[in-house]
């Protein structure tokens, strides 16, 4: 009789069993799916932003961490000699000065290989210095006068190099300002296109530009 009890009772629990059984392993499979799932939704938000290509085979613009915009500025028929032309790039506050220079230098662009383009951000403590042309003077400093094309700022008297990529020529400031790469298409419009050189000090934040 005992016998015959205990194996009832042993029959009537493998239901239950079978039943905990498959809860264990659906489980298991949901833990799964839902790691995947998480695994492609990190994925797409890691990923940057490809370039896409545009209808004329340029690259347009893009919010990829190492992708930066195409953004005409201006056109070589209206650059005069060391006259500036201020713009921000590629984050929407952060100023530059491009400049076609009155004679060619490394890495200019253009017909006659003279236009360049810096960072205006003082690589000293962030402060925007102003460009000045050969034989002239800040106005916060007169007694100075430019020997050639160079950014000066009126903080604390750095001195970058226009003809020598923004080399530092004076001043505190430990590292030339960060070149604005420059395109020129055959219609001759001047385009930025990148950075090069070190971070631009004090102006970590913003948009891209449009």
């Amino acid at each position: 009789m005992e016998a015959k009890k205990e194996e009832a009772e042993s029959s009537k629990d493998l239901p239950s069993h079978g039943r905990r059984t498959f809860l264990k392993v659906g489980l298991a499979i949901s833990v799964v799916a839902a790691i995947g799932g998480i695994g492609s939704i990190a994925r797409a938000i890691s990923a940057p932003a490809q370039s896409e290509s545009g209808t004329n085979g340029t690259s347009t613009a893009t919010t990829g961490s190492s992708a930066y915009p195409r953004t005409m500025v201006a056109t070589v028929s209206s650059l005069q000699i060391n006259q500036p032309v201020y713009f921000n790039y590629p984050l929407n506050d952060e100023p530059n000065i491009l400049v076609a220079l009155s004679s060619a230098v490394s890495d200019g662009v253009g017909p006659n290989g003279n236009i360049v383009a810096f960072s205006q951000v003082c690589q000293h403590l962030g402060c925007l210095y102003g460009f000045q042309a050969p034989g002239t003077s800040p106005k916060c400093n007169s007694s100075y006068k430019a020997s050639g094309p160079v950014g000066y700022c009126c903080c604390h008297g750095s001195i970058y190099d226009y003809t020598n990529d923004a080399k530092v020529i004076g001043g505190p400031a430990p590292r030339p300002v960060p070149r604005v790469m420059l395109e020129v298409d055959s219609s001759g419009n001047v385009y930025a296109v990148g950075m090069s050189g070190a971070n631009i000090y004090g102006h970590p934040n913003g948009d891209l530009v449009d």
